[in-house]
């Protein structure tokens, strides 16, 4: 895995029994890969973001269930697996992709009354849940290229997507959610570009989405949070696509603080806004997103200072940006209401934003 084209977000290994992933805190500077050997560690590794994304979050979850396994089973303990769990889930509230990943782990493992079956029954469900993932946002690529090529074949020009946050393969496995239309138009020959914005306070878009469209050689352009309407109002977006961290049965979507106000100054400019989720993040038990979706508040740290490399580039550092005696707020995330979305691209095709339009492709 020496190429950063053969790279994906987390991965077992075989031949040491291991659990890595790639420490996000430290790109766009250095790849940094880092061992988890413990569910301690990972609730860590998800809890302070060395790793982010809904369903990446589901993955890491499902390997620390089966770290927690190997804990666990030594002692025979279904209770210290059942704190493990409870662990797990108190790490990060807004994305479903990690309780829904923890349960299916506890469900595959109800059955099983021998603990020393625990750490293979549950490496399989995790190395499952892996795949899926990875087939998941492939099969999203395949149905999203529709919605670029048809504006590439109506206007013959270069396609302009603008997206938020990080919605790549950083936040899955591999492909991406919102970016693997992106890469799939690329590979295709069709012009794109995207217009990244950096995504505060934590600049996931200018870190992250920006490293990684450059890695594929995709053109892109890194702008300001704010610069969004401003290019919707002048014409310079064709569409716009952003991933989700919770959808409810209704079509309501929790993303990266900053997309409510995209999807409102695109709606109010005549631009489609097009929401890409794995079926993983859809909360079949909420209807109304503004109201049942807890946000998560994040430390204020993350506002007053801001992480990068100083001019000399010798050590990355971080720098206050605040006075020191105002307070800050640090929402994690916001919901676009369904009325805002033209439609849901998943891994069984593109629907309304809809209850009835979700139900139709997922009976």
């Amino acid at each position: 895995m020496s190429e950063t084209k053969d790279l994906q977000s987390i991965w077992f290994s075989e031949q040491d029994a291991k659990v890595s992933i790639i420490d996000q805190r430290h790109l766009p500077h250095l790849l940094v890969v880092e061992e988890i050997e413990s569910v301690a560690a990972m609730c860590t590794a998800i809890r302070e973001m060395h790793l982010r994304g809904a369903p990446l979050i589901g993955v890491a979850a499902a390997y620390g269930m089966y770290l927690a396994c190997r804990e666990a089973g030594k002692f025979g303990s279904r209770g210290r697996l059942e704190e493990a769990a409870k662990r797990l889930l108190a790490t990060r509230p807004t994305a479903v992709n990690l309780a829904w990943a923890v349960q299916r782990q506890l469900d595959g493992l109800a059955g099983i009354e021998d603990p020393l079956q625990w750490p293979a029954t549950a490496l399989a469900a995790a190395r499952e849940i892996e795949a899926e993932d990875i087939e998941r946002c492939r099969r999203i690529g395949e149905h999203g290229i529709a919605l670029i090529e048809e504006i590439y074949n109506q206007t013959r020009s270069r396609v302009n997507v603008l997206t938020h946050c990080n919605a790549g393969w950083l936040a899955c496995v591999r492909h991406g959610t919102a970016t693997a239309p992106i890469y799939a138009a690329h590979h295709r020959g069709i012009p794109v570009h995207v217009w990244v914005d950096e995504t505060r306070p934590r600049n996931q878009g200018a870190r992250l989405t920006a490293w990684e469209l450059g890695q594929a050689r995709v053109p892109h352009t890194v702008i300001v949070d704010n610069a969004g309407g401003h290019l919707l109002q002048h014409g310079k977006v064709d569409l716009v696509m952003v991933g989700s961290d919770r959808t409810t049965r209704t079509g309501d979507v929790a993303n990266k603080i900053g997309t409510y106000l995209k999807a409102l100054a695109a709606n109010d400019n005549g631009i489609p806004f097009y929401v890409a989720l794995p079926s993983s993040t859809i909360d079949w038990n909420l209807r109304d997103g503004v109201a049942e979706i807890p946000i998560e508040e994040r430390n204020a740290e993350e506002v007053s200072f801001v992480r990068g490399l100083p001019r000399d580039g010798r050590e990355i550092a971080e720098v206050r940006i605040l006075p020191e005696e105002s307070p800050a707020a640090n929402y994690a995330f916001d919901v676009t209401p369904a009325r805002l979305i033209t439609a849901l691209i998943t891994e069984r095709g593109i629907c309304p934003a809809t209850e009835q339009g979700i139900a139709a492709l997922f009976s």
